[in-house]
């Protein structure tokens, strides 16, 4: 009589979490959001209540965790880090009030975008009026390579938009012209607001490099992760509308694979798509239909892969701890993550 067989069980690693990143951080980020709540108030009403409506509106905070992650991994024991994380976070925020005007997106973290309520010229003038006080949060520093640093990445930053609007429906974009998009319109803060950390901790250029790589890399990965997702879920997982980017006729890259890898039928339709003769929820569903079956979605995330690696990679001259391992599960998330 044969023994019963019994199966070797295996134990599945759990999926990458933001978790460490926020507990290592959550103090820190108290203050920062203090800073930021004190600095978006204005005489003006309309001011607070537009900002408000972006900022109190969820988003993971990442580019600020990453100045007080990166503060943590080289040992800062000061507080200028917490008004530079702000100064990061309303940069950020601007860029996403006139990206959504100029997008003309509909949903921005679940609700309905500034755009839609408040009108353009209103959410416009309050992404001004957000990267002015951006400005005055550095300048409050100290810093001239700290102002350098975030001011020469908000300027980059511009570039990048121009440089996607100027590559909208253009089918021709090559994957090399997207890379350069995205390292400037997304990877260009990350890696200033992980650089920022070791500019006020004094660290040597070694370290500031190192913390400069992180961010840029990471920035990539979460950008890369962000275009697929916009082909790969549904609009209550994003928090904005489903097929943005294909409406808007962006050549990213899962287009850009599934156009190279289609047949001329396939590449007939892509051309109309991106110039926008076809931009229909069934034109969006049959895009996705040609993503997937040329394994576009799943090539993205590869690549997003690569470069959350390098991000890891240049943490390896830290001593390990609690900082570098939420920083290492960060990026692995980044890469994960279905929203």
């Amino acid at each position: 009589m044969s023994a019963d067989i019994v199966p070797i069980s295996r134990k599945q690693s759990p999926a990458p979490s933001l978790d460490p990143m926020l507990a290592l951080t959550a103090p820190g980020m108290n203050a920062v959001n203090a800073v930021i709540l004190d600095r978006m108030q204005s005489e003006i009403p309309l001011i607070p209540a537009l900002a408000g409506h972006l900022i109190s509106g969820g988003g993971k905070r990442l580019r600020p965790m990453l100045t007080l992650a990166g503060a943590e991994l080289v040992g800062y024991q000061g507080s200028r880090h917490y008004k530079l994380a702000a100064s990061v976070e309303f940069i950020h925020t601007a860029t996403l009030l006139h990206d959504d005007v100029v997008d003309g997106s509909e949903m921005r973290r679940g609700k309905t975008a500034a755009n839609i309520i408040f009108g353009n010229p209103a959410t416009v003038l309050v992404g001004d009026f957000l990267f002015s006080r951006s400005f005055e949060l550095m300048t409050e520093d100290g810093s001239l390579r700290v102002l350098k640093i975030l001011s020469g990445a908000s300027a980059i930053i511009a570039e990048g938009e121009v440089d996607q609007l100027t590559a909208q429906r253009k089918i021709g974009t090559s994957e090399e012209r997207y890379l350069q998009i995205i390292r400037a319109k997304t990877a260009a803060l990350f890696a200033a607001a992980s650089r920022i950390a070791a500019v006020v901790a004094e660290c040597d250029d070694d370290q500031e490099r190192a913390l400069d790589e992180y961010g840029r890399n990471l920035g990539v990965a979460f950008q890369l992760v962000d275009d697929a997702i916009d082909y790969d879920s549904d609009a209550a997982a994003m928090g904005k509308d489903r097929g943005d980017d294909f409406r808007e006729g962006k050549m990213t890259l899962p287009v850009i694979l599934a156009y190279a890898r289609g047949s001329e039928e396939e590449r007939s339709f892509w051309r109309d798509a991106i110039s926008g003769i076809k931009s229909s929820d069934a034109d969006l569903d049959h895009a996705c239909s040609l993503i997937a079956r040329h394994g576009a979605v799943e090539d993205t995330r590869a690549r997003a892969r690569h470069f959350a690696d390098r991000a890891i990679d240049a943490l390896s001259i830290f001593p390990d701890g609690k900082a570098r391992q939420a920083m290492t599960e960060a990026a692995r998330f980044a890469v994960a993550r279905g929203y």
